[in-house]
């Protein structure tokens, strides 16, 4: 009995290879796709425009695609050096890379962590935290978004960092 079920057993992996392996040769014999029409975006950074983000006194945005206000989007922000908000969050889930300076996050009941160029954080489900852009240099980030920008203060209002603050 058990000979026969060993038996069965290396017929079915046999017969399993044998039919991954007669698809892998059909996917190589399929004709290269042609090309699609796609489009291409190049954007050097001295043509990226620049726009003040109205709520945020000192902030810049550059939009990458789709557009903030509205959806979904991709864009670069300039936070200047010093720069803080305090605790706030996001409606929409984003992830976000630092290109430059060096931001200070501090989500809501967590330890403040530093990271500079490089570096890479996300924020989901409104999760609340505080943000500053150390002195010395300012903070250039690339956003994807999943929706429509917003910061909605916890309890104050956002603005310069106190100098004690940009001493951290």
């Amino acid at each position: 009995m058990a000979r026969r079920f060993a038996t069965l057993s290396v017929g079915l992996v046999l017969a399993f290879t044998l039919v991954l392996s007669i698809h892998g040769e059909a996917e190589k014999s399929k004709a290269p796709a042609k090309a699609s029409g796609g489009k291409a975006v190049l954007m050097a950074a001295d043509e990226l425009k620049w726009m003040d983000v109205q709520a945020s006194p000192g902030v810049k945005m550059a939009v990458l695609w789709g557009d903030p206000s509205k959806g979904a989007h991709g864009a670069m922000q300039k936070l200047p050096a010093g720069f803080a908000v305090p605790l706030h969050y996001h409606s929409a889930g984003h992830h976000v890379a630092v290109i430059s300076g060096t931001l200070e996050l501090t989500p809501e009941g967590e330890t403040a962590k530093k990271l500079g160029p490089g570096s890479y954080f996300s924020f989901t489900g409104k999760k609340k935290h505080t943000t500053t852009c150390v002195a010395g240099a300012d903070c250039v980030l690339f956003v994807d978004c999943g929706g429509a920008w917003d910061v909605v203060m916890a309890d104050a209002k956002m603005g310069p960092a106190k100098k004690d603050a940009a001493k951290k």
